[in-house]
């Protein structure tokens, strides 16, 4: 009779585990998940110039004078004030760019400044 009880205990336990695994498994992705999804197939990825402005929160094009608010500061920190080329994702909804690549932006000499080749 023991062993009858242990074995169905067991199967039982199987069971229950098999289907907790496979629940797991189907579950819906997360709205932090499916909202950045979203969030990352609006903004398309764009390389501008301009300069970062001094307290690092917002971005100023050469183009065209508009000025994008930078979502991740922390990734231009040290580069406040310069002028550089931005690689990111750019929000044109919320005027919002999402900082992937800074690179100073090189100034060209006149070719009178230049050493001789």
């Amino acid at each position: 009779m023991k062993r009858l009880g242990v074995t169905l205990f067991t199967l039982l336990l199987s069971i229950c585990l098999a289907a907790v695994a496979q629940d797991a498994s189907t579950q819906q992705p997360s709205e932090s998940t499916t909202a950045s999804t979203t969030k990352s197939k609006a903004a398309k990825l764009e390389h501008l110039k301009g300069k970062i402005s001094d307290d690092g929160k917002s971005f100023t094009t050469d183009k065209d004078n508009k000025t994008y608010t930078i979502e991740n500061s922390d990734k231009v920190k040290g580069h406040e004030g310069h002028d550089v080329v931005l690689g990111g994702h750019v929000d044109a909804t919320n005027n919002s760019i999402h900082v992937t690549s800074v690179k100073m932006a090189s100034e060209k000499k006149p070719m009178s400044e230049q050493p001789p080749k």
